[in-house]
């Protein structure tokens, strides 16, 4: 059976910032930011909430038709320019006394290839009694095929293991080495190039 995929709007902020909470809150990188367990559960929903705003804002939020799943993609330009300010902000509005919050924005943006025009895949997430049943793999593969037709690039960044290996089945690589946090896990930056062609192949 085909994912029927809608894009999300401010009407539907409250049910994705809570499919992502509960996708992310055993996250290692997300275990990272929070590391007290107690304190990520009464404060990680604010960090997706921030997430949220932004791409609601400046980008698309593609949602499962059921509400079971979501994908956070950015259009990012070939001359963007980093947002010096936004971990800063972040951190104040999320969690002022928690570094990590303002660390972990800053360090993803170092890593983010700059100089070409590609679709960024901020965040995805499936609910955890439905993961394995590839409504991730549905609504990635919904933005490749236009990014295959467009001959646009796709960036993203894997926060897990279990995820890099679906991404690397749908033909992104790492983009030169891992990023190690300090005193935590790594993420891994991988991009992919378009698919010339892919429209005809059966």
């Amino acid at each position: 059976m085909g994912v029927v995929i809608r894009a999300a709007g401010e009407g539907d902020r409250g049910l994705v910032v809570r499919l992502l909470d509960e996708a992310f809150q055993g996250d290692p990188v997300s275990g990272w930011v929070f590391p007290d367990e107690a304190h990520r559960r009464a404060t990680h929903h604010k960090l997706m909430a921030a997430f949220l705003d932004v791409v609601l804002a400046e980008g698309r939020v593609d949602l499962a038709e059921d509400g079971t799943a979501c994908a956070l993609w950015l259009a990012v330009p070939a001359e963007e320019h980093a947002d010096v300010d936004g971990p800063v902000q972040l951190r104040e509005a999320v969690d002022p006394d928690n570094e990590r919050v303002e660390l972990i924005g800053r360090l993803t943006a170092d890593i983010h290839p700059v100089g070409r025009a590609h679709e960024y895949l901020w965040m995805i997430a499936v609910a955890p009694e439905r993961q394995g049943e590839g409504l991730g793999t549905a609504l990635i593969q919904s933005v490749l095929d236009r990014c295959d037709r467009e001959g646009l690039p796709a960036y993203l960044e894997a926060s897990n293991a279990r995820s890099r290996k679906l991404y690397e089945r749908l033909g992104f690589g790492l983009v030169e080495r891992p990023l190690d946090l300090p005193d935590g896990p790594q993420m891994w930056p991988m991009w992919r190039e378009p698919r010339a062609g892919q429209e005809d192949i059966p």
